[in-house]
């Protein structure tokens, strides 16, 4: 039997629409997800493009309606949140504990960007032809069918609007400072982008027990908001300020003259991803969030002396170990996600969601369903 499942369709080409799309039962370890809730992040923007049709969304909770008979650690009704970083358990790099690297099932490293983890390509249809899930995702839809290694159990009470934007914003911030980077009590940290995973990298820098955290935008209702998730100190940088060098000597006046312990590159700007280089002191530690890809230049002497450039992916994030510790730091009040949902929509809302995401509107705006 198929389900009807009202879904944001991307057709490659620069624009998306709402549309009706037929979800199989699930099959082997396959689950059948109820979606409850979405969350809307500069990726599912950018998935419009992508030279294919696709479902949308790669950030998502709901509620397991069905399961395959190969499914052995869920039962229907439970709450769950969605990981993209779907690891096959076997390949050298999960082997080595790098799940989130997985050769075989990820989107990004496995050589599919989009299709990596699916359990069956021909589970979705549209218009009577398969169609591809976001991420192996797919969760700006109704129902989404995905494998059982791509859902993590629900523990605490938390609103699904909030278990949402866990799947990915929360952990690529918090994992980039506690797994990545491993900041240390302490510590003197600078944030370079104070949006949806800036803040969370703030936030984890705050858990983590960084004595200084320095924001860095060039939006001054965004550094107030920075203050919120754990900033000690901002610093509103100029538009004009090319690779942030005159912040940098603002940030290393606040830091003994010597620069940060670490710094976080999260604005997706390619001509910043030398930025973090520049705020740093020797031997501290440079951390690019957000994913450039883009050809860029670094002057060497940014390098000088003994520090590290590191570019994580999704946080390091091992879902089934990450998940859960990120739910009992929400359940004791460390994480803050309700507050960071600034806003919520409607699947027809789209396109209003994702002009608000780019006039910076809202720390994170979630669909729900």
């Amino acid at each position: 039997m198929w389900l009807q499942s009202k879904a944001a369709i991307a057709d490659g080409a620069g624009t998306f629409s709402i549309q009706t799309l037929k979800v199989a039962e699930p099959q082997g370890d396959e689950v059948l997800v109820r979606i409850k809730a979405a969350g809307i992040c500069h990726t599912d923007w950018d998935s419009q493009s992508w030279g294919k049709s696709l479902v949308m969304g790669h950030e998502g909770a709901g509620i397991v309606t069905k399961i395959g008979p190969n499914v052995k650690g869920l039962q229907v009704g439970d709450n769950v949140i969605l990981n993209w970083a779907i690891p096959c358990h076997t390949c050298f790099q999960c082997q080595e504990g790098n799940q989130h690297i997985c050769e075989v099932n990820s989107p990004v490293t496995a050589g599919n960007k989009v299709s990596g983890g699916h359990a069956n390509l021909t589970s979705t249809l549209l218009d009577g032809q398969p169609i591809e899930r976001s991420f192996s995702l797919g969760t700006m839809s109704e129902y989404t069918l995905v494998r059982e290694a791509a859902c993590v159990k629900i523990t605490v009470d938390m609103p699904f609007s909030s278990a949402a934007i866990v799947g990915c914003g929360v952990m690529t911030g918090y994992g980039s400072v506690v797994n990545a980077a491993k900041v240390k009590t302490g510590s003197s940290v600078v944030v370079l982008g104070t949006g949806g995973v800036g803040l969370n990298v703030i936030q984890g820098a705050r858990i983590a027990g960084a004595a200084k955290i320095i924001a860095v935008d060039i939006n001054p209702l965004r550094l107030e908001m920075a203050k919120e998730y754990g900033a000690t100190d901002t610093v509103l940088a100029d538009k004009n300020d090319k690779g942030l060098l005159q912040a940098a000597q603002t940030v290393k006046s606040m830091t003994n003259g010597r620069g940060a312990d670490y710094a976080f590159e999260c604005t997706a700007i390619p001509e910043l991803g030398a930025a973090p280089l520049a705020m740093v002191r020797n031997a501290g530690v440079a951390c690019q969030v957000s994913g450039i890809e883009q050809e860029i230049s670094i002057d060497m002497n940014l390098f000088e002396w003994d520090k590290v450039y590191i570019n994580p992916l999704y946080g390091k994030a091992r879902p089934q170990i990450d998940f859960p510790i990120l739910q009992q730091l929400y359940a004791k009040g460390d994480l803050i996600l309700d507050k960071m949902v600034t806003k919520t929509y409607s699947i027809d809302q789209l396109a209003e969601a994702f002009a608000d995401m780019h006039a910076g509107r809202n720390a994170k705006g979630v669909i729900v369903f």
